[in-house]
């Protein structure tokens, strides 16, 4: 099924390309798409978030050309999809670790993951019980339309529930925030995210890292996505194809992800 933003705009001469989903993804879609767009003023690429469930369901919709996701899609959204015409591609365009983040005054360096599951699922709710100071834990977590909250509940909880009393945020910079600023907070974010406003403890003794990840020593380690709907074809896939392509890479690792090559 053709995506008429893909089209050529008749009045303008334009290609456009409409690109929505992960906000994990999102910084590679911002630059790569800036980038490229630099080097061919014949094309528009208009760049959104909302998570990777709102990608796929666009993507599914027909409403956008790539659906960027940080999660492989769900058998019941591949069928959704089929119902509909549409046959999802998935590009992988970087590699990435879910990074387990707390707030820089706290002392914790290391979690086991038995720790970390404990933490999200309510067993233990004050850092004293994980070698940390007696302070309440409050734990910080991606919502449901977030591919890595999808991702981090398959790797980290095993699809076990996330506390109730969690605070649910909309993307990976707000969970940085609300980390930053909350001493007891604990978070997850994507690798690009890591900044020196919050700490990335190590997990089993491994820390979130460019080697850790494709070594797969670290364990929350997991591929990013550009679904197109079937083999990616003109304009489109001339972008793909620079994200995936050397400079594009460049960019990818730049940002603070991992290369695919």
């Amino acid at each position: 099924m053709a995506v008429l933003t893909a089209a050529i705009a008749a009045t303008a001469g334009v290609q456009e390309i409409k690109i929505t989903g992960s906000t994990t993804v999102l910084p590679i879609a911002q630059k790569t798409a800036e980038v490229f767009m630099n080097r061919y003023p014949d094309v528009r690429i208009s760049v959104g978030g909302g998570g990777s469930g709102v990608g796929v369901a666009a993507l599914i919709d027909g409403t956008c050309d790539i659906a960027d996701s940080s999660r492989s899609m769900k058998s019941k959204e591949i069928q959704s999809a089929a119902a509909k015409g549409v046959n999802p591609k998935a590009n992988v365009v970087a590699l990435d670790g879910i990074a387990v983040i707390v707030n820089s005054s706290n002392r914790i360096e290391n979690l086991t993951m038995q720790q970390v599951k404990d933490i999200y699922t309510g067993k233990i709710s004050n850092w004293s019980q994980a070698g940390g100071n007696n302070a309440k834990i409050v734990v910080v977590s991606r919502d449901i339309a977030s591919g890595t909250f999808e991702a981090f509940n398959e790797l980290a909880l095993g699809g076990g529930r996330v506390r109730r009393d969690a605070l649910m945020q909309a993307s990976n910079q707000a969970v940085a925030t609300t980390v930053s600023q909350t001493p007891g907070g604990i978070g997850y974010v994507g690798l690009g995210y890591i900044s020196g406003s919050v700490k990335a403890v190590s997990i089993d003794g491994v820390k979130p890292s460019k080697k850790t990840v494709l070594s797969r020593s670290y364990i929350y380690a997991r591929p990013l996505f550009m679904y197109t709907d079937g083999e990616p074809k003109g304009t489109i896939k001339r972008y793909i194809d620079f994200v995936t392509g050397k400079e594009g890479q460049k960019l990818v690792e730049k940002i603070g992800f991992v290369g695919i090559d």
